[in-house]
């Protein structure tokens, strides 16, 4: 259990999930004294994509030399960390939406956390550990401003702000989702 502790301190996992938890807490505050509809798919995706920004502090170790010739097989252990950060940000909001009183919509959170973490991991193997929150920013903002429209281009654009079911949304996630994670396992952060 020794090497979980280190990994996951080297790793900064216990800021990411108090970042993450914080994150929900004061954007779900902040919604309420605005007056803002607690069902507007803005503020769910606006919390997962900062609940993203904040697990992509760990996808780049202290060393990237010395994390690409340890011993060990780095494949598996970059896998599970994006899928227990998706996980993780994804239970944050469900419970920060439960104690509210919320009806949350899980097909909704699970599609979102899911893209925006293939998101953060491409992000991660593209840019590196530290610019790992451009493409979910980026993209979250696009989403933002484009106005919704019928055609594939603006819903591939808008997939975050589609309400749960779309497929074209569904569908946009589960390839960033797969793709993130499998060349974010295979090739770690970009040096």
């Amino acid at each position: 259990m020794r090497w979980l502790t280190l990994y996951a301190r080297s790793r900064q996992v216990p800021f990411s999930a108090a970042v993450v938890a914080l994150s929900a807490l004061v954007v779900w505050a902040l919604a309420g004294l605005g007056g803002g509809a607690p069902t507007d798919p803005r503020l769910a995706a606006l919390i997962l994509a900062a609940g993203a920004t904040a697990v992509s502090v760990g996808l780049g170790g202290q060393d990237l030399g010395l994390d690409r010739t340890a011993a060990i097989r780095w494949m598996p252990r970059r896998a599970a960390h994006v899928l227990l950060g998706g996980v993780v940000i994804g239970a944050v909001l469900l419970a920060v939406q439960t104690m509210s009183g919320q009806q949350a919509s899980p097909v909704f959170v699970v599609r979102n956390s899911a893209g925006l973490t293939g998101l953060v991991a491409l992000g991660a193997a593209w840019c590196g550990g530290q610019y790992a929150w451009v493409l979910p920013v980026a993209w979250l903002s696009v989403s933002f401003v484009v106005p919704p429209a019928p055609d594939v281009a603006t819903q591939v654009l808008t997939w975050m702000m589609l309400p749960p079911g779309t497929e074209t949304g569904t569908w946009t996630a589960v390839v960033l989702a797969v793709t993130g994670v499998a060349v974010y396992a295979f090739g770690g952060p970009r040096r």
